[in-house]
């Protein structure tokens, strides 16, 4: 038998549970891991409120990226074998905050030796995102870029990515996350009342990409700093992205591997602040919901 985290009711916390199941093996195209380390996003929570629709099948496991070993392949798997060390995002709803789950091959990439499992695990879906999000429109080196939602996982990965390219970035955080927004080498502004009016005091002229990972009113608020509409691309909330006149983030080919060698070669940090044995990963998805996480956190079953 191995340990899963599911939540048995769309809603609140109280739904959520870890239970006994047996350790799932592998279909066509998929790979049974060892879970090494899970990483815990917005989108767990999210989706056990019922975000993202309440017609999944109940209890649902929980948690969206996980690293670990290869302990038996599907059919027609061919790039991995037993014993690989590997990151990627689970298959068939069968969740990461396990200790045994089954990973999408296609969607999986070898772990490189210079990253830990514990960073790996927050490279599947806070690295792909923030990948894409500052990839998905084409600006150049000089050019500004505008992160709202920048003290997260992903916000501080994005501006870390935009670091490398030599873009000129702004993170717009909460004032608790300045030294870490700052430390990447952008310029912070804090959220809040006003924060549209910071920002222009920094970027008269507008901002070439404005990558947010909020949503809502606070994008609302900044869109009109967009030197475009189109050059607003949201990862939290692609229906007031598009509404404004710009788009939803848009999942890119090989964008696993690409954000992998990125942090392999040390370009990038998850900037993972904090780690949860599985017995406590309602403990970890609450300070996730809390909004103040300073960076990534992660289950190591």
């Amino acid at each position: 038998m191995s340990q899963v985290f599911v939540f048995k009711d769309y809603g609140g916390p109280e739904g959520q549970q870890l239970v006994e199941r047996d350790a799932p093996t592998p279909g066509p195209g998929e790979i049974a891991i060892e879970v090494r380390a899970a990483g815990v996003n917005p989108a767990d929570w999210k989706r056990r409120e019922g975000v993202f629709g309440t017609r999944g099948t109940l209890p649902a496991a929980m948690g969206l990226e996980a690293s670990g070993v290869v302990t038996g392949v599907g059919e027609g798997v061919e790039d991995f074998a037993v014993g690989d060390e590997v990151l990627g995002a689970p298959a068939r709803g069968l969740g990461a905050f396990a200790a045994h789950t089954v990973l999408k091959a296609s969607e999986s990439v070898a772990k490189p030796e210079e990253i830990s499992f514990t960073d790996a695990a927050a490279i599947p879906i806070a690295g792909t995102a923030a990948y894409d999000l500052t990839h998905q429109v084409e600006i150049e080196p000089g050019q500004t870029l505008l992160v709202l939602g920048a003290g997260g996982g992903v916000g501080l990965m994005a501006l870390q990515i935009a670091k490398v390219h030599q873009f000129r970035a702004i993170g717009v955080a909460s004032e608790s996350k300045r030294d870490l927004v700052e430390a990447t080498g952008a310029a912070f502004v804090p959220s809040g009342e006003g924060v549209a009016e910071r920002v222009r005091a920094l970027a008269a002229d507008g901002v070439d990409l404005l990558a947010d990972l909020v949503g809502g009113d606070a994008l609302r608020e900044l869109a009109p700093l967009a030197k475009e509409p189109s050059v607003i691309v949201s990862a939290a909330d692609g229906e007031t992205a598009v509404e404004l006149g710009g788009a939803g983030r848009e999942r890119s080919e090989g964008v696993l591997g690409k954000i992998a060698g990125v942090v392999q070669y040390g370009l990038v940090d998850p900037h993972v602040v904090r780690t949860y044995p599985l017995e406590q990963a309602a403990e970890a998805l609450a300070e996730v919901e809390s909004g103040h996480t300073r960076g990534k956190i992660v289950i190591i079953p």
